[in-house]
């Protein structure tokens, strides 16, 4: 299997980089005008930090976390990713499905702002999925699903449903649990604790903390004040990256990948999960 190779480089020690990052939309029903979200976005994530992406709502936080998930195509630029498999550095940039699936299963971890799930897939075979789809056995699997959603205060009698019907903060806890129960390098974490009570809160930032001791390397957005100033190592204002004033008309097809709102593929095939077989 052949993936785009990169031609930049990044610290030695980093789990993850970006550089020269720029991403826009193409408004289609307004005339094809270009709205500019974020350009030459750079930084690097190095293992036990929780790296913090600041800066008031609409600047292109979430934009970036998606970025670097593989969920949006970028127009240019370099996002660098440590393959934990192989070892070698892999460029997301070039949007390549197959890349991008490799290594979400085995390099990158995502929390989104919310849970997105086939329906009837109990919330036990959700937080287990990415460990069986990874080798696991899956009775350990589930054994090792059922203690993170009984640390997250998820009551039992909800491990055999689907998340449908549950309330934003049990769907928020499912989506938690299926996120932290692997140990990818790379963490991307989008307003976790934003549905959650207090208490659960307090296990969130005890889970991320471990992360953190065990190497992995954090980028989140949190507008939880406490639950920030409990895990941040430092923070980047995302303001500084902004290009939302620099709208203008577009001149490229629209079939172009530049400016395209559409997902990738591979964000496509994600949204697809079908849950573990019994």
């Amino acid at each position: 299997m052949t993936f785009h190779q990169p031609t930049g480089s990044m610290p030695q020690s980093a789990l993850l980089s970006a550089s020269g990052v720029a991403k826009s939309f193409t408004m289609h029903l307004r005339g094809g005008i270009r709205l500019p979200v974020v350009e030459d976005v750079g930084f690097a994530l190095h293992p036990g930090e929780c790296l913090v992406l600041g800066g008031p709502s609409g600047v292109g936080k979430s934009s970036i976390l998606r970025m670097v998930y593989g969920n949006y195509a970028i127009d240019g630029g370099q996002i660098l990713v440590r393959n934990r498999r192989t070892g070698e550095l892999d460029d997301l940039g070039g949007g390549d499905p197959r890349l991008i699936l490799d290594l979400r299963r085995d390099s990158i971890g995502y929390v989104s702002q919310f849970l997105r799930a086939v329906p009837r897939v109990s919330a036990l075979d959700i937080v287990a999925e990415p460990l069986i789809s990874r080798g696991t056995d899956p009775d350990e699997a589930r054994e090792r699903a059922t203690a993170l959603l009984d640390r997250l205060h998820l009551p039992s009698a909800l491990f055999g449903l689907p998340p449908a019907t549950f309330s934003g903060g049990e769907k928020q806890r499912v989506n938690i649990a299926r996120g932290f129960i692997t140990d990818h390098p790379v963490l991307l974490l989008d307003e976790p604790t934003a549905s959650l009570d207090a208490a659960n809160r307090d296990v969130v930032i005890a889970l991320i903390k471990e992360k953190l001791q065990a190497g992995t390397g954090v980028l989140g957005i949190f507008h939880d004040q406490p639950v920030r100033d409990a895990v941040v190592t430092r923070t980047i204002d995302v303001s500084s990256f902004s290009a939302r004033k620099k709208i203008e008309a577009v001149t490229e097809p629209s079939s172009e990948r530049h400016g395209s709102s559409q997902q990738t593929s591979a964000s496509l095939q994600e949204e697809q999960f079908r849950g573990p077989q019994r």
